[in-house]
């Protein structure tokens, strides 16, 4: 994927390798994503960086205080993630947008490598999706960890007690297809961080 640019960027050294989650090691809230963006993070090595996605997402979490800017250009920006972090199901720019079962499934043993590194202080996940959401849960499964029954549904908004004072939270990915369109809008999002906050204060 990292040799085919656009025109925008035709000058530009693109990553184009695996790009790793990112932030606070010692963060509550995770945040789940789905994969690196051709033009984006696949373009800067962080996730959600230089695209239209990242810029919904961290100027939303500019707003609930889980960055220091609301922006995110490069990955020497100087961007930094408070109590906050960001990792994708997904660690390579799929064809299209549209991982497969297969590109999931092999990138899960890195999801579940962070989650075991986080667990100790995590308290909140936020998935960005129905794909974050499943990968999340398959990880979390793998790592140990028990799914409620029945198996938590994704929906925006929705909220899911993993016990042990761990809650999941559900929010449309911030693509530019939901939120273009207003399926996602900013106070939508805002309300899920403000949502996170109160459990992480609780």
């Amino acid at each position: 994927m990292a040799a085919e640019r656009v025109r925008r960027y035709a000058s530009e050294t693109y990553w184009g390798l695996p790009v790793p989650g990112f932030g606070d090691p010692e963060g509550r809230l995770w945040i789940v994503g789905l994969a690196p963006a051709a033009h984006g993070a696949n373009r800067t090595g962080r996730l959600f960086t230089g695209d239209r996605s990242g810029d919904f997402l961290f100027a939303a979490l500019h707003r609930a205080g889980f960055a220091n800017r609301p922006t995110a250009r490069r990955r020497d920006d100087g961007l930094v993630l408070r109590d906050a972090w960001i990792s994708p199901i997904v660690r390579c720019a799929p064809p299209a947008n549209r991982p497969t079962a297969e590109e999931i499934a092999n990138c899960r043993p890195f999801l579940v490598r962070e989650l075991r590194l986080l667990a100790p202080r995590l308290a909140v996940v936020v998935a960005l999706g129905h794909a974050a959401h499943q990968g999340w849960l398959a990880a979390w499964a793998e790592a140990g960890g028990a799914v409620p029954r029945p198996r938590p549904r994704f929906a925006h908004g929705a909220e899911h007690d993993l016990g042990a004072g761990l809650r999941l939270f559900d929010a449309y990915h911030p693509s530019q297809q939901n939120t273009f369109t207003g399926r996602l809008t900013p106070a939508m999002l805002d309300a899920i961080f403000a949502a996170a906050r109160t459990h992480l204060r609780g």
